[in-house]
């Protein structure tokens, strides 16, 4: 995905910073624990297509990405 678009997106629900998960294909907003779909490329930034992110992967996620800003 390309990084100024990624950028330039937020998470539709807080208007929070999301997080990039190349290996799953979806950006992350750990605040809201919403996980949204890249389908062919192209973000699903819709509330009611992302996927909810259980408690430990919430955690998970947001650990890995104050690790990697270090």
């Amino acid at each position: 995905m390309d990084k100024q678009l990624l950028a330039m997106l937020v998470c539709p629900v807080c208007q929070g910073k999301l997080k990039l998960d190349s290996e799953a294909q979806e950006l992350l907003c750990t605040f809201d624990g919403l996980a949204f779909p890249i389908q062919d490329g192209v973000p699903v930034m819709l509330d009611n297509e992302a996927r909810k992110m259980s408690e430990e992967e919430k955690l998970e996620k947001a650990q890995a990405g104050s690790e990697g800003a270090e």
